[in-house]
């Protein structure tokens, strides 16, 4: 039986042989054939994810076996202490330092490492499979990015109260650290490979995905992955003329560039980022101070990876034979010529599966290609004969006696075997080498187009009529249906992350990517990877251009369909989207475009002079053929998106910068043919839209509107039929509606609710809510109660108020006094043909002050300002700002609000023969000043 006498490999370590068996040992000993009873001492070599030079130790193994029992006896295995140290090193970045742990977290996988930026931490490990998996014609790479909700102290919010799928902007960091890693992977290397990422420590300042980069990047370097070389990432922004490397939350606020690189040492990767109308120079700027500050990571993170990183896997590198590309190109050559000048994609492609078939074909035929799905039979394979004569004795010149036969057996020369994916891989390299060759020797495209000629352009608005927006965008064959819809806050998109403030989006543009744009059936589901990322680069494109909230408080979504795909649909997103704003009537700064920029790097190699071949406008074979997909969106002005994949080992600024200058004339080609569009875009609201009416209030009313638990903002909605009514702490109050009857209505009610009385405001035509002894309670307008004392009730002398009123009646009441308190004390009798002007202020002030139960307490006065002329308004509404130094009551100064919806009205009289009105109004009196409507419509 085997027991450990020491668990953690800090020394030698024996396995002893127990004279007792133990439920936690082996119940059977392991056996060995028999042997003499010896002692065998083995040197056994084992990989150290932390060792020392040439990153390999040799571990001590010593092994005796009872040669009677066949029981080994004892194990000796000593580990050095140095294989479980902690490697840490510091990385200037910008103004402050990164820490790079590896060595104390994930020591099982093949590399792991923790970077540090302020008290943001970020966990990242890479492992891959033993065995590797069946070849293709991309790198088995996966990738994970999680945030953490514990990074930042909270807990998710989800019933579950645990992270969930990996949400939209986790899906685009996954792409930020994938899309730079992938280029440096050597080809024939198929073990799946993965890295996952967590968030650890979250600190609200420093942001984690740039740090993610850089941890994937070193924990690849450290690993077995025969990467090329180390990648690290970092961000940049612009704050007036300065660039800063990894600035921090509270600093990107008021930055003008978001620009997001990776690459190595001596080369550019990625770049991805958003700009306000960013010129081409100062973005070329800003991927130069990116490129100095990747380039110093990257010489930190090669001594790292000297001290302790792992040996590559150069030996699992397989590819496939070099006379199989000589056959192929045999076979296929000139056809392939010929069928790469076909314009259209769908014939193209079905005549070149048509070849690859044929190729595969003649091979098998001629027995180069290993036919896999036949039988195995009885019968030694050629591959068992080469074994079995390797196994033969060779006889050697003067070890044999005179007078023997000697005869030196010659090895047969097997045809080489090929397997069919093989076949396939190569057949596709031929393919683009022979689409590259055409382009750089012939000048020419598949389409016939020059490498800066753009494709044919059409556009066309208003197709969808129910719509609130839509747009057609056709650029050769990439097709795009934009469609912009336009609603209230409750259409906002939400966006749970590691900040405690909910964050609400009021655009996003969501992308779909159907099979049927490319003539295949295929899987409906979620939103993959891509057209999460696509839709993201099309939404910050267009983000610039959009009005503020205040201009335009609408909550807009732009949905963007591919129905045709050649390449270069993101940007056809742009584009249409652009287009279907405008048809919504969104009233966008400029309009804006975008272009896919693609590169054949090596020219020499197919007959050019070596200088690179930029391609604007590029289409599917090209990006996948070519070197670099550079996809740029902006105006004649400047550039508000971008993003860049290459193929390669990297590109230059030179290279760049040429890009650039060839992507923005092919911009100021497509914005021409945009203006051509048929019909043209409306650029006025849909009558399908929802209508928007703001109007401020005081805030200490905004209370009033909503009310106790909201009952009263709901009681509004109900009542005059709009859709919503959302409120704000500042006073704004924004109405949404689908016709304008009910949000005039709504109006009108919100405008009452929230009025401020003016000493000297007369009422027409209120209501009579309550009859006490002394006096009567009247509702000037919705909600709002004041109290018409009996003495103001009539000219004469009244011993009860129910001797001339009753509940419902309709009176004319003008405003004589506000207490302390906001209590209201209303007077009939001032506007009667005999009442005296200045009786009312000779009345009972304290009779006022008998109510405990008015409904309105807490009323304050509001300064306000009226004309001097009548204006007609809705009844009930208050009277807009307002602005009196005193309450001194001019009747000579005065305006008439027309009333919306005029109440029923009743007989009024009394023994003092009141007048009836039939066609009541509502007056409001004031000191001096001019009046302004309350709010304004959107």
């Amino acid at each position: 039986m085997l027991a450990c006498t020491n668990s953690i490999f800090h020394g030698p370590t024996t396995f002893h042989r127990q004279s007792q068996p133990s439920k936690f040992l082996l119940s059977k000993p392991l056996l060995f054939p028999p042997l003499p009873r010896v002692v065998n001492f083995r040197k056994l070599k084992f990989h150290s994810p932390f060792s020392g030079k040439n990153s390999c130790r040799r571990f001590d193994v010593k092994s005796s076996v009872d040669s009677s029992s066949g029981v080994l006896e004892s194990i000796d295995i000593s580990v050095p202490h140095s294989s479980l140290q902690k490697h840490s090193v510091k990385i200037p970045v910008g103004d402050r330092h990164i820490l790079v742990e590896t060595g104390h977290m994930g020591r099982q996988a093949s590399g792991s490492v923790t970077v540090t930026d302020g008290e943001t931490i970020v966990y990242t490990t890479v492992c891959l499979d033993d065995t590797p998996s069946e070849p293709s014609d991309f790198f088995p790479l996966s990738v994970n990015y999680q945030e953490r909700f514990s990074a930042a102290g909270r807990t998710s919010g989800s019933f579950f109260k645990r992270e969930g799928k990996t949400k939209d902007h986790e899906v685009l960091i996954c792409r930020l650290i994938d899309r730079p890693l992938r280029p440096t992977m050597p080809k024939g290397f198929y073990h799946e490979t993965q890295i996952l990422s967590w968030v650890l420590s979250y600190d609200g300042s420093h942001a984690p995905d740039s740090l993610a980069i850089t941890a994937a990047g070193i924990a690849l370097a450290l690993s077995e992955v025969p990467m090329s070389k180390a990648v690290a990432g970092v961000r940049v922004g612009l704050i007036g003329d300065k660039y800063i490397v990894n600035p921090t939350t509270e600093e990107m606020e008021n930055s003008e560039l978001d620009l997001m690189l990776a690459g190595t040492d001596s080369a550019i990767l990625m770049i991805e980022g958003y700009g306000n109308f960013l010129p081409e120079e100062k973005l070329l700027k800003a991927v130069e101070v990116g490129q100095d500050a990747v380039r110093a990571i990257c010489n930190e993170v090669e001594a790292l990876v000297k001290k302790c990183g792992k040996p590559k896997m150069i030996d699992a590198i397989k590819l496939p034979p070099s006379e199989l590309y000589k056959h192929v190109e045999e076979i296929a050559g000139d056809e392939l010529v010929k069928v790469l000048q076909i314009r259209n994609k769908i014939p193209r492609r079905k005549a070149l599966s048509s070849l690859e078939e044929r190729v595969l074909k003649i091979l098998t035929e001629n027995g180069f290609v290993i036919d896999e799905s036949a039988p195995r039979s009885n019968a030694e394979t050629i591959a068992e004969i080469l074994e079995d004569e390797d196994e033969d004795e060779v006889i050697v010149d003067g070890e044999v006696d005179e007078g023997d036969v000697h005869i030196k057996p010659t090895p047969r020369k097997p045809t080489p075997l090929f397997s069919e994916v093989d076949v396939k891989l190569v057949f596709k390299e031929v393919t683009s080498k022979f689409l590259r060759k055409r382009i750089v020797e012939g000048g020419k495209r598949s389409d016939g187009r020059t490498p800066k000629e753009i494709r044919p352009i059409n556009s066309s608005c208003s197709i969808l009529p129910r719509a609130h927006g839509s747009a057609l965008f056709t650029r050769g064959e990439t097709q795009a249906l934009a469609v912009a819809t336009l609603g209230d806050n409750k259409m906002a998109q939400r966006i749970d992350n590691l900040i405690e403030v909910d964050d609400y989006k009021r655009f996003y543009l969501q992308y779909s990517f159907p099979p049927s744009c490319v003539g295949e059936a295929g899987r409906i589901g979620a939103p993959s990877r891509r057209e999460i990322g696509h839709g993201m680069l099309a939404e910050r494109s267009l983000e610039t251009i959009l009005p503020a909230d205040k201009d335009f408080p609408y909550t807009i979504r732009v949905e963007s369909t591919i129905t045709e795909s050649n390449g270069s649909s993101s940007m056809a997103s742009v584009c249409g989207g652009c287009l279907a704003l405008q048809d919504a009537g969104v009233p966008i700064k400029c309009s804006i475009a975008g272009i896919a920029m693609g590169l054949v790097l090596d020219t020499k190699e197919f007959g050019g002079d070596g200088t690179p071949l930029i391609l604007s406008d590029i289409t599917g074979s090209e990006d996948a053929s070519g070197d670099m997909d550079f996809k740029v969106a902006g105006n004649e002005d400047g550039i508000t998106a971008f993003q860049m994949d290459i193929k390669v080992a990297g590109i230059t600024l030179p290279i760049m910068r040429e890009a650039l200058l060839q992507a923005r004339d092919g911009r100021k080609h497509i914005l021409g043919e945009m203006m051509k569009c048929l019909p043209p875009p409306a650029k006025s609201l849909s009558k399908y839209a929802p209508l928007i009416h703001i109007m401020k209030v005081r805030p200490d009313r905004i209370n009033l509107i909503i009310g106790s638990g909201g009952k009263k903002v709901k009681s509004i909605i109900e009542q005059s039929g709009v859709e919503a009514i959302d409120t704000e702490d500042n006073g704004t109050v924004k109405i949404f509606a689908k016709d304008l009857a009910s949000l005039e209505k709504s109006k009108a009610i919100i405008s009452n609710l929230t009025m401020v009385p003016n000493i000297g405001d007369i009422y027409r035509n209120c209501e009579i809510k309550t009859v006490v002894p002394y006096g009567v309670f009247v509702e000037i307008a919705p909600g709002r109660e004041g109290l018409c004392h009996i003495s103001e009730l009539s000219s004469g002398w009244l011993a009860k108020a129910e001797d001339v009123f009753k509940v419902g009646d309709h009176i004319d009441v003008k405003l004589i006094e506000i207490n302390e308190k906001g209590q209201l004390r209303l007077s009939h009798r001032a506007l009667l043909p005999d009442a005296d002007s200045d009786s009312s202020n000779s009345t009972d002030k304290g009779s006022l002050e008998e109510v405990t139960g008015l409904t309105n307490a807490g009323l304050f006065e509001e300064k306000t300002e009226q004309p001097n002329d009548k204006v007609n308004t809705p009844k009930g509404t208050a009277s807009s700002k307002r602005s009196s130094e005193d309450n001194s009551v001019l009747p000579s100064k005065k305006f008439i609000r027309r009333s919306v919806s005029p109440s029923q009205e009743k007989p009024v009289t009394n023994k003092d023969k009141i007048k009836k009105s039939s066609n009541k109004t509502v007056s409001s009196v004031s000191s001096k000043g001019e009046s302004s409507l309350v709010g304004e419509e959107a």
